[in-house]
């Protein structure tokens, strides 16, 4: 074998098993940034200190070790006792600075609760529940009350209301002075009230809106606990764990700390009904009808006149079901084509000494839209139609349709807009017809039913009557049978409007579902008391029925499958409703309960719950959490769970690292192997 060409062969060979190890071992990996910080902020120092007595100064600073910020201020941040001008609170980088405007009260604690608004300000570790404390005093109070306000009509809990406390147990503190101490509810309604002297307290909450610390708006939420509060503290024991850095469990300790008493006080918050009389609006959506609300229902009807145009007999009034809001629709069209209608009216008002007094207000009412624009809007309008109409008869033409051009130039008829109930029923609905606009002719004569038997429509009774509180509104009365089906049919111009317009011919057919179709639940109550009244919700939480508790329970019959969620209110003055409180008359809202599970109920079953005990789960955990409204929106981040996910995610990628450099490594001693194999062919060759 030549020499030369063994030593070039070798070389090169040399230089590919070196090049392929160096490919192997210069794989470039992604940099690692390194462990989240898991650290909360930590306070170095302030001035004064936290804890400190015999205060003066009415500026208060904190510092940290690290940037930090402060989240929802306005939301979080409580300062006790309440200041009657508000503080300045500055956050600069890592100091946070609260300045107080109100004189300090000699001998009292000053807190100023943080909550949880301390992050830092790289990955928003909470400092935790933080508050500070001073006293211009010798001592410093540091006992605490804590619970929940919910909303009496449906456990919801209560975001933002001030809760706060008097020393002074008179009825007349919450209504005449400032709270002593007071705390705000966080998004689940809790609420911790700090910095409390020893002694006795009552206990209120109030949806502050003046910024009083009192109730002094009767249009404000309020709760009130009836007894007294004697807040306390003890001894208490916690288990807390340590973890190692890789997430395992590394030593549980037993931590000794105090627990402050009471910690599960539960206010039913509710909005008294309003007693001042006043008209609240006047509007004119349309030309054709105005409305008048007032704050309560009326007890005799306004006195209205005309200043402008001849009011007698020129409407149709329209009351809601409370009678609160009047809504007048005016008949001539010379009348509520003007754009401005000039009326008087005439009410009884609440004066100054709280009593009902004769009130004259004049109104001017103008419409959204001016007569003007409505025209200029119906000439564009009628001016597209024509182009489009122009259009389609081109079209025709070509195709030589002539019947289809006679059919384009039929006049188009406006008819009397309306709504009657069709489809697949329910036995127990309401067959409805509606109408948009007040009805001042309807023949009876003109409505027919039908009932389908085996084929044939054969003619059966009805009734048909309008709806007390609805002029819009009339019910049509059969009777209805499960698994049939009737028909309804309405004569053309047998219906006549306010302005003129006439009906089409109306035809509605309804198939009556079978009774096994439907679901019958039954709640059974411990204890009932004789104004309990349980209701149904379906899942939106909306109530779709209701019955009273007779001999400790009150069976739903034809329910339509699905689920549904069961409350029940003390019905304490028997009118079918529930009802709110009144702080004057030291009453509160009627009470209510849930049941926290959801019911399931199936096509053609009967359901039965368990013996209810409204007792036997606090208020607090009542409503099911499907049903909650005012969930917390904030999404907390687990550092600590980041950080074992992060060492998690390394392994893995070590892992794979391991398995890339073990299959490259096949790879090279496998071209070893193919390179050694030809070169040992190639000498042979030579030889």
């Amino acid at each position: 074998m030549n020499p030369q060409i063994t030593r070039t062969f070798c070389n090169a060979a040399l230089a590919l098993m070196t090049f392929a190890a160096l490919s192997g071992c210069a794989a470039v990996g992604n940099p690692d940034g390194g462990a989240f910080d898991e650290t909360p902020p930590r306070i170095t120092g302030s001035h004064p200190d936290n804890g400190a007595t015999g205060v003066k100064t009415r500026k208060v600073t904190i510092d940290f070790n690290e940037f930090i910020k402060l989240e929802n201020a306005n939301e979080k941040v409580v300062i006790s006792p309440p200041q009657t001008e508000q503080p300045e609170i500055k956050v600069t980088g890592k100091k946070i600075q609260v300045e107080l405007f109100d004189s300090l009260k000699p001998n009292t604690t000053y807190s100023i609760d943080f909550a949880d608004g301390i992050v830092d300000n790289n990955e928003g570790n909470p400092l935790g529940d933080y508050c500070f404390r001073f006293s211009t005093g010798d001592v410093i109070d540091t006992l605490e009350v804590s619970g929940y306000v919910l909303n009496a009509e449906d456990l919801e809990p209560v975001k933002g209301i001030t809760v706060g406390l008097h020393s002074d147990l008179s009825d007349s503190a919450f209504t005449t002075k400032p709270f002593e101490r007071v705390s705000r509810t966080d998004e689940s309604g809790h609420f911790t009230v700090r910095g409390i002297a020893p002694g006795k307290y009552r206990i209120y909450a109030v949806m502050d809106m003046d910024q009083t610390f009192s109730y002094s708006q009767r249009n404000e939420m309020i709760a009130w606990m009836d007894s007294v509060i004697i807040p306390t503290s003890e001894q208490r024991f916690r288990q807390d764990t340590l973890f190692t850095a890789d997430g395992r469990v590394d030593t549980t300790i037993s931590v000794q700390y105090t627990h402050y008493l009471p910690d599960n006080i539960t206010l039913l918050a509710f909005k008294p009904l309003p007693t001042i009389q006043y008209m609240t609006a006047a509007e004119r959506p349309t030309h054709e009808k105005f409305s008048l609300r007032f704050a309560l229902p009326l007890d005799s009807m306004p006195t209205i006149d005309g200043l402008n145009f001849d009011i007698e007999d020129s409407y149709v009034l329209h009351h809601s079901e409370r009678y609160d809001t009047l809504t007048f629709w005016m008949k001539d069209t010379l009348t509520y084509y003007k754009d401005t209608l000039s009326i008087s009216v005439t009410y009884l008002a609440t004066d100054t000494a709280g009593n009902l007094a004769s009130r004259t207000d004049t109104l001017n009412l103008i419409p959204k839209k001016s007569r003007a624009k409505i025209l200029q809007e119906e000439a564009r309008k009628a001016e597209q139609d024509k182009k489009e109409l122009d259009r389609q008869i081109r079209r025709l033409e070509r195709a030589g349709d002539s019947l289809g051009i006679v059919k384009l130039l039929e006049p188009e008829t406006k008819f009397l807009e309306y709504s009657l109930t069709s489809g697949t029923m329910h036995v127990l609905k309401q067959v409805t017809l509606d109408f948009r606009e007040p009805v001042t002719f309807l023949s009876d004569s003109a409505v027919h039913l039908y009932q389908k038997i085996d084929t044939v429509w054969q003619t059966v009774p009805y009734e048909m009557e309008r709806d007390s509180l609805n002029i819009f509104r009339y019910y049509i009365y059969g009777e209805w049978k499960p698994e049939q089906t009737f028909k309804i049919t309405i004569d053309s111009a047998s219906i006549q409007g306010i302005y003129g317009l006439h009906n089409n011919r109306i035809e509605s057919t309804l198939k009556f579902n079978p009774l096994n179709m439907y679901s019958t639940l039954t709640v059974n109550v411990a204890n009932p008391q004789p104004g309990y009244t349980v209701r149904l919700h379906n899942s939106s939480g909306k109530v779709v029925n209701s019955g009273k508790v007779e001999n400790g329970n009150v069976t739903f019959y034809l329910l339509t499958p699905g689920t549904y969620f069961i409350s029940m209110f003390n019905d304490e003055n028997g009118n079918g409703k529930w009802d709110t409180g009144d702080y004057d008359e030291k009453r509160h809202a009627e009470s209510i309960w849930y049941i926290t599970r959801s019911w399931a109920l199936r096509q053609d079953w009967t359901h039965e719950t368990d013996l209810w005990n409204v007792q036997e789960t606090p208020l607090t955990e009542q409503k099911p959490q499907e049903l909650v409204k005012n969930k917390s929106k904030k999404k907390t981040v687990d550092i600590h769970k980041k950080n074992i996910e992060r060492l998690e995610k390394k392994a893995r990628q070590a892992e794979s690292e391991k398995k890339k450099k073990e299959r490259k490594r096949k790879e090279r001693q496998e071209r070893r192997e193919k390179n050694k194999e030809k070169y040992r062919q190639l000498r042979q060759e030579r030889k």
